[in-house]
């Protein structure tokens, strides 16, 4: 016949065993904690090398557009006075036609 066991044999029986699967947790926990450290750290460096090249991106695309736009304001430059001359010359005809309208010396 098989020795019944007493219910404070069974209680630490009952504790022996959540402790060993404890301990278990806790190893399986660090090995995975490390795996996902080494994932995390993979992902933050990632993130860093691209955060990098974008900012370099970003540094060439803000060069060019200012060459650019330099080169287009030279262009543009010669024709933007004439047509401030004659908006002015504009102006004064308009004038020069109210005076006369109202006749005015």
């Amino acid at each position: 016949m098989e020795k019944k066991k007493s219910t404070t044999e069974e209680i630490e029986e009952v504790l022996q065993e959540i402790g060993n699967k404890i301990e278990d947790l806790i190893q399986k926990g660090a090995e995975a904690g490390a795996d996902v450290k080494d994932e995390i750290e993979q992902k933050i460096k990632d993130l860093k090398d691209n955060k990098t090249s974008l900012e370099e991106e970003l540094r060439k695309g803000k060069e060019m557009l200012e060459r650019e736009f330099k080169e287009r304001k030279e262009d543009l430059e010669p024709k933007i006075q004439e047509s401030k001359g004659l908006l002015k010359d504009g102006f004064k005809q308009i004038f020069l036609g109210i005076k006369a309208l109202f006749g005015k010396k």
